[in-house]
């Protein structure tokens, strides 16, 4: 198992150390220099060349690259062009509220993927079924940005429930949270119901109820543990996806979190932000990930035996 656990975080580290080296290289490499953003396009070449040697912008690409990791590392993620502001500080004031966002539309996304799956598995060519299925398709084929517009026409516009806008009340997260967590949960529901169609299958299952055990029982301990690990997988992509930031939806619905600052850094040619941001994201993605393949030797006893077996 430790061998196991070694292996992953290795591969993890890895992953990450090479999207630090193309996020860098990105933003070094993109047309118009920092020196030009900041002060212009006409700017005296003095002081041009005075804020790269300020910047350490006239150093050699790998010189620059040790220093800027060196800092993430130490949580110094620069300073930003367009406020001139230390980007750690940015974020760690921005991030909660786009962790709260994400973590509010992954426990939707659990709670109504895994209800319509198990539903749709124990009626199978039901109507149940047929209408969970639909339900399913629909999430996956709408986007947030179509979907958020309509929830806010209906609740917020209408029936006036909700506000139109974000305003730092966690109520106010639930018609976004809704939005961006309606495909995963989609997503989540098809998983569940192909997976537990195919545990009820199983010989261990039938043996199970002969021998006389509840139904409930039956699908809760023997063939929900093992249908819900294929489901992990789903469940888990999708929330490192939600925790990178979810752009679109903090931009439509006014709130302030990373993915917002993101869009505005773009059209600011504010590289050191939007390399920061990328970097997070790229690191809470392979971060959930790895928590995932962690849980898979505690659900999956076959993965345990080979660990052991090492």
């Amino acid at each position: 198992m430790i061998r196991f656990l070694l292996h992953r975080t290795v591969l993890a580290l890895a992953t990450l150390w090479a999207l630090s080296l193309i996020t860098f290289l990105l933003g070094a490499l993109a047309p118009g220099g920092p020196a030009e953003v900041v002060l212009g396009q006409h700017a005296d070449p003095q002081l041009i060349a005075q804020f790269k040697r300020e910047r350490g912008l006239d150093q050699p690409l790998y010189v620059q690259y040790g220093r800027w990791l060196g800092g993430a590392v130490r949580g110094d993620l620069g300073i930003s062009f367009r406020d001139n502001q230390p980007i750690g500080r940015t974020l760690a004031a921005r991030y909660p509220i786009t962790a709260r966002l994400a973590l509010t539309a992954a426990l939707y996304a659990l709670l109504v993927g895994v209800s319509l799956g198990v539903v749709a598995a124990l009626r199978p060519d039901s109507w149940i079924d047929r209408l969970a299925t639909s339900l399913a398709l629909t999430g996956v084929s709408l986007p947030a940005f179509v979907l958020l517009p309509l929830l806010v026409l209906v609740f917020s516009l209408r029936l006036h429930w909700f506000p139109v806008t974000y305003n730092d009340q966690w109520w106010h997260l639930l018609l976004p949270a809704v939005a961006l967590g309606t495909r995963p949960a989609a997503l989540v529901a098809r998983m569940t119901r192909a997976s537990f169609l195919e545990a009820l299958g199983q010989d261990y299952v039938r043996t199970a109820r002969a021998k006389g055990l509840d139904w409930g029982k039956t699908v809760l301990r023997h063939a929900g543990k093992n249908a819900l690990v294929p489901v992990l997988t789903v469940f888990g992509t999708s929330v490192g996806y939600l925790l990178g930031g979810s752009f679109v939806v903090e931009t439509i619905f006014g709130i302030p979190g990373v993915g917002a600052i993101s869009v505005d850094a773009i059209p600011a040619r504010d590289y050191p932000m939007i390399q920061a941001v990328t970097l997070l994201a790229a690191a809470v993605f392979i971060g959930v990930n790895l928590l995932v393949d962690l849980l898979y030797g505690f659900l999956d006893p076959r993965l345990r035996s080979a660990a052991v077996a090492d």
